[in-house]
């Protein structure tokens, strides 16, 4: 349920305060093979959407998520690759549909489930993640030719997205300053960067405004905390939407696919033009970044109860908060979109008047979250969004990868949130690791002192972290 907070909403004179518009479609029988019935006018998604509204978009975009797309919707790509950039395959493809280079299902909700929609998927959901090759032809049942990973759940993927944003801001913030102070001074200025208490490495700014980046540290160069994929290489929901709905369905967005960037409405050949527009996919991300976050439950059972309390401070004195820190704090639960470090090809703020702001504040699970000193929000993820090495020839369980994607070693992930994981099995990035216990034992590299100690514990200690995990459930 979602409910308007009266004291704490503001609208400005750039609020659009008339309902949502979805158009009318042409008139098609009941029984219409379609999915998609109706689009959604994207000028009617402008400033604050809050309370009612916020409630019937996310419902709009939940409904998407579900809809089982068809060929009269445009699914499938006949002339179109999985690439994140528009891409003309080499040859016709042999199979309309296929798991490896897709498209590879009719529904977001056919892998995104566990426990409920929006949810992770089991080893049978996994994704071949081989959009991000642009030059490569992937019509072929060969593994080596894709990285094979599991399916994420997306709750509380709002939280997620915005403090990224908080975080690359403030990275780009300390290099601005050290630049400043390079040329004031006529000298090398180095930086530690960090955000919210995580270390990013550091930079060397140099006067005439070049700046040395080799020491950064789980940040790509351009200081853009990508939250995203086992890999963090997505920079924000709608970016995600519009690649994921390409590669798996074959439904392309026309902020990529369409005039600007192709001169066709039709890139794919498929004789259906502009199959998703701005307001679709805008309504697919508003229901991912509404979606309440985890939570951890206290079980009825005394002795779970009691073990998983141990287990709590067994977690803690492995030094697993290192990296899967309890919360991040968050200044603002106003979610823009399209979000500010969006690029070409997924809609930009320069590309819209006003962007549309869900305000996240005035959903009921808002209330729930804890906040510090300051009345920031304590976003109880249990990760730090940094990547991180996490296999090495000792432990090389995790990272079980061919291909390096968007030019991050195959042994590098981003730090996995725990928040969740306990409706979420199977782990590991490829989700062929069945068990907490076995998937805590594969930590190697830079997580490898902790993995060790773990193993080193008493059976009780060992059992009692496990209970607390078990505790990290989804909610819904």
């Amino acid at each position: 349920m979602m409910r308007r907070r009266g004291a704490t909403l503001v609208l400005t004179a750039l609020t659009v305060i008339g309902p949502v518009r979805f158009p009318a479609a042409a008139t098609e029988p009941a029984w219409s093979e379609k999915a998609i019935h109706e689009r959604i006018d994207p000028a009617s998604l402008v400033g604050t959407i809050a309370g009612k509204r916020l409630e019937d978009l996310a419902k709009r975009g939940r409904d998407l998520f579900e809809a089982r797309f068809t060929t009269l919707d445009g699914a499938g790509r006949p002339n179109a690759t999985q690439a994140i950039v528009p891409t003309a395959p080499r040859r016709p493809a042999e199979f309309a549909f296929q798991r490896l280079a897709g498209p590879d299902a009719n529904a977001c909700s056919s892998c995104h489930n566990e426990p409920v929609t929006g949810g992770a998927g089991g080893f049978v959901a996994n994704v071949f993640v081989s959009e991000g090759f642009e030059s490569a032809h992937f019509d072929t049942l060969d593994a080596q030719f894709s990285n094979e990973r599991g399916t994420n759940h997306l709750f509380g993927a709002g939280l997620v997205e915005l403090l990224a944003r908080e975080m690359s801001a403030d990275l780009a913030l300390q290099r601005r300053e050290a630049l400043r102070r390079a040329r004031a001074g006529g000298e090398e200025v180095r930086v530690e960067l960090s955000s919210k208490g995580v270390d990013f490495g550091r930079i060397t700014a140099l006067p005439d405004g070049s700046v040395d980046l080799s020491g950064l540290s789980g940040v790509d160069d351009d200081l853009v905390v990508r939250p995203f994929t086992q890999k963090g290489v997505m920079t924000s929901l709608r970016q995600f939407t519009v690649n994921a709905m390409n590669q798996h369905h074959g439904m392309q967005a026309d902020e990529r696919w369409g005039t600007r960037w192709t001169g066709t409405a039709d890139f794919d050949g498929d004789a259906h033009e502009d199959e998703l527009g701005a307001g679709e996919i805008s309504a697919l991300v508003a229901f991912q970044a509404t979606l309440a976050p985890p939570r951890e439950e206290t079980p009825d059972d005394e002795a779970w109860a009691e073990a998983a309390t141990r287990g709590r401070a067994v977690f803690a004195e492995l030094g697993c908060e290192s990296c899967h820190r309890p919360s991040l704090p968050l200044k603002s639960l106003s979610f823009e979109d399209p979000g500010p470090v969006d690029m070409a090809g997924t809609l930009r703020r320069g590309d819209v008047k006003t962007p549309a702001t869900y305000d996240l504040a005035t959903l009921e699970w808002a209330e729930r979250l804890p906040r510090n000193e300051k009345g920031e929000v304590l976003v109880p993820l249990f990760g730090d969004l940094k990547r991180h090495r996490i296999a090495d020839s000792r432990t090389p369980e995790l990272g079980n990868e061919t291909l390096a994607q968007r030019f991050v070693e195959r042994d590098v992930f981003m730090t996995a949130e725990l928040w969740g994981l306990a409706d979420t099995a199977p782990y590991g990035h490829r989700g062929d690791i069945t068990t907490l216990d076995e998937v805590i034992r594969a930590h190697g590299a830079e997580a490898e002192k902790s993995g060790r100690s773990y193993a080193a514990l008493a059976e009780a200690d060992r059992s009692a972290l496990i209970a607390w995990l078990k505790t990290l459930k989804v909610g819904e």
